[in-house]
């Protein structure tokens, strides 16, 4: 029989280990991989490796699946017990065939503007929201998406967040990536529009539409923490945020997309009208 003393440090020990995972990201060449996402499967906690491929992650129990992934390679399920060194296996892409594209950049049209005066900022972990924006055929001249514009709240001098464009599937949710690299931009501190120019990467609008999203990177460069005192207790207590905090107008929809868990998810499955918070982004399109 084993004494209680030595059951009650076997449970601490599990505490310990299991209250918190630690990892590094890497390729199959040990080097890591910067920015990649870390979700605890079909739940809400995510992280993002640090630009060295290291992470940590908070969770309970070390037979749970973590979801690692990360632009350009392919995605791996494993045990959070198991996830100290995660390597991960890149994508083989097929050569795009070489298209000329006559652009021109004469005329340009603004798309995604609400007339809501509305807005809310939400601190929601690492979960990816995302904004659709269907096909119009008075699009049909200016198909090239030329700017991006985010709205964001930071209490820090310079937050770094990723942006995304997906097509779209068969039922409606974010397909595939429309860019074969991360795209990583800096906003600065206070409430503000930021302008960010991607004519380079050729995106264009097709006839399904396309997401566009913003994923808060849950890092140390991100975060702000805060020390408060209760006065009837004298405890302390420290809160953690990581910045920018996406502001979302309140708008009908029929949809709400977000992605976590490791899987999007899209809300409201009724197909009626609803008002939601979705988050402000506009963007350019161009000749």
């Amino acid at each position: 029989m084993i004494p209680k003393k030595l059951l009650l440090f076997l449970f601490l020990i599990s505490v310990s280990v299991y209250g918190q995972i630690k990892g590094v990201v890497l390729d199959q060449n040990n080097k890591p991989i910067p920015y990649a996402s870390i979700w605890v499967e079909n739940e809400n906690i995510g992280v993002s490796a640090e630009e060295n491929g290291t992470f940590t992650i908070n969770i309970n129990n070390g037979n749970k699946n973590l979801i690692i992934s990360a632009l350009g390679f392919e995605k791996k399920i494993i045990k959070a017990s198991q996830a100290q060194t995660v390597q991960l296996i890149p994508l083989v892409f097929a050569l795009d065939e070489v298209v000329v594209l006559n652009k021109k950049e004469t005329k340009t049209i603004e798309i995604g503007k609400t007339d809501t005066q509305i807005y809310q900022a939400f601190e929601n972990g690492s979960k990816i929201d995302a904004k659709f924006f269907p096909y119009k055929p008075s699009y049909k001249k200016t198909k090239f998406i030329k700017q991006i514009s985010i709205y964001t709240d930071s209490k820090i001098e310079e937050a770094a967040i990723r942006i995304h464009f997906y097509d779209v599937d068969s039922s409606g949710l974010p397909a595939d990536e429309l860019l074969n690299k991360n795209f990583i931009v800096i906003v600065k501190k206070g409430q503000r529009y930021s302008v960010f120019d991607v004519s380079d990467f050729n995106l264009l609008i097709g006839k399904k539409g396309i997401f566009v999203a913003i994923e808060r990177l849950i890092i140390e460069k991100n975060k702000l923490e805060k020390t408060t005192t209760d006065l009837i207790t004298k405890t302390t207590k420290v809160s953690k945020t990581y910045y920018p905090l996406i502001l979302c107008g309140y708008v009908e929809r029929p949809f709400l997309y977000g992605f976590y868990g490791g899987k999007w998810n899209k809300s409201n499955q009724e197909n009626t009208n609803i008002m939601v918070y979705e988050p402000a982004i506009t963007l350019v399109l161009s000749n």
